[in-house]
């Protein structure tokens, strides 16, 4: 089956920068889309950012200009490019991809989640 495992989270202050990585592995005939969501405490899920395979990208209002999704097809890996950090972007970050796991087959997965909290 397939598996998405996210890296790269942790404890940064306001103004700082992380990168975010997830890989896919398993099954892989193809990947289309691939995304961040994010839930911080006591909201609902949020979309973050997405990229298509053919490279489009979408991307939250309150993200725009600062964090960057980017993907490497080779690795099967999309990764969050996350600067000049705010406390409001504390939330636990969470991998999605569109993944066609045996031809004419697509299924939609998450990964377990990363936390990331900024804090002075």
């Amino acid at each position: 089956q397939v598996q998405l495992v996210e890296s790269g989270g942790g404890l940064v202050q306001p103004g700082g920068s992380l990168r975010l990585s997830c890989a896919a592995s398993g099954s892989i005939f193809s990947i289309y889309a691939m995304g961040w969501y994010r839930q911080a405490p006591g909201k609902q899920r949020e979309l973050v950012a997405t990229i298509t395979n053919s490279g489009s990208r979408n991307y939250a209002t309150s993200v725009k200009g600062r964090f960057t999704i980017s993907r490497d097809n080779a690795k099967n890996t999309v990764y969050l490019q996350m600067n000049s950090l705010k406390p409001e972007d504390t939330a636990v970050y969470d991998c999605n991809a569109d993944v066609e796991y045996k031809w004419g087959y697509v299924g939609n997965y998450w990964g377990k989640g990363t936390q990331v909290t900024v804090s002075s």
